[in-house]
């Protein structure tokens, strides 16, 4: 009897541990985490980004991030031709230069905001015709912001040659050097650097893009051939920094949002704020799930034909630089 018993507490024992077996068995494994370097400029054009850090959105789909911040576009440009990153975020145009300037086989693979640029100058500055005879401030000075930048200064009356033209870095750098140096006495920024523009004294003179119109800024743009090698990858990404941005612009989150922002760009409570309903202005804030605006890319098109005479001044259709599939075959799974 004894005997029996012992079987049956062993059988119980057995069964036991197949059923734990085959629960295991059954549970998904952890899902491995893929590396990835994404080089951005610093500002608030990464607040998706860092909301999908924040909520742990990239590790849910499988992704290790390493944000880096990049001094310029040249160095973004070179790191990403190099293959030593895998994702830029940046000015649309900066894709298409390295496409026609440099003969990079690139694809831009998601959209993300109009820039949201000031153009900002010394409070000695007047009109836009005091700035003859003056410096300006650029990032590089054949892409993006510079680009529009002279468009500006055209529209008013000056042309290349009427002001001088000063590369010095990205946003921050460009702040610095107007506040250092007084001579420099002009340059487009962004939130939220042109509101501490503001507040040390500089002066707003409007939004950049009126000069265009839509406008393409900020945007993902990578190398074609890793993201045919990676497409599974580029897609896992994508989906995290849309829903990233869906927690951005999801009110619900305002608070959380504003701290996130204070937090990562050590802004002060009241330039977040300011910095946030730039970014959930529902006419011109960033676009919803990162949708690129065509209409904006051609007129970043049209901009670097008419500025720097690309294409003989006629330039091709937005679909020479895109590859919009990874973003469709990310959103319909989200």
């Amino acid at each position: 009897m004894a005997c029996w018993r012992s079987m049956r507490l062993a059988s119980k024992a057995v069964v036991g541990a197949l059923a734990g077996a085959v629960m295991l068995g059954a549970m998904p494994p952890a899902l491995a985490q893929t590396a990835l370097k994404v080089m951005v400029f610093p500002g608030l054009a990464n607040f998706s980004i860092f909301a999908a850090q924040h909520k742990g959105l990239f590790a849910k789909h499988g992704l290790a991030i390493e944000l880096l911040n990049t001094p310029n576009s040249d160095a973004q440009r070179e790191r990403l031709a190099k293959g030593e990153i895998q994702i830029a975020h940046a000015g649309v145009d900066n894709a298409v230069a390295m496409a026609e300037l440099a003969k990079v086989d690139i694809a831009i693979v998601m959209g993300g905001d109009n820039g949201f640029n000031r153009i900002v100058v010394q409070p000695e500055i007047k009109a836009y015709a005091d700035l003859r005879g003056k410096t300006v401030v650029v990032d590089a000075p054949n892409t993006a912001f510079a680009l529009l930048l002279y468009k500006v200064l055209k529209d008013n009356g000056l042309n290349k040659g009427d002001y001088a033209v000063k590369p010095v870095g990205g946003t921050p750098v460009r702040l610095d050097a107007m506040l250092k140096d007084k001579t420099n006495a002009a340059g487009i920024l962004a939130p939220p650097f042109a509101f501490s523009a503001v507040q040390a004294g500089l002066k707003d003179m409007g939004s950049a893009a009126k000069a265009v119109g839509a406008y393409q800024s900020d945007g993902a743009f990578v190398l074609r051939e890793w993201a045919k090698a990676n497409s599974d990858t580029l897609v896992r990404y994508i989906r995290a920094y849309v829903e990233g941005r869906r927690f951005v612009l999801d009110p619900a989150n305002k608070a959380e949002a504003i701290q996130l922002l204070a937090d990562r760009l050590k802004l002060a409570p009241d330039v977040a704020a300011q910095s946030y309903a730039v970014v959930t202005d529902p006419a011109d804030g960033i676009a919803k799930d990162a949708k690129l605006d065509m209409e904006g890319l051609r007129n970043v098109l049209k901009l670097r034909a008419e500025i720097e005479g690309q294409w003989g001044g006629n330039p091709p259709p937005p679909e020479t630089y895109l590859d919009l599939s990874y973003y469709d075959k990310a959103l319909a799974g989200l």
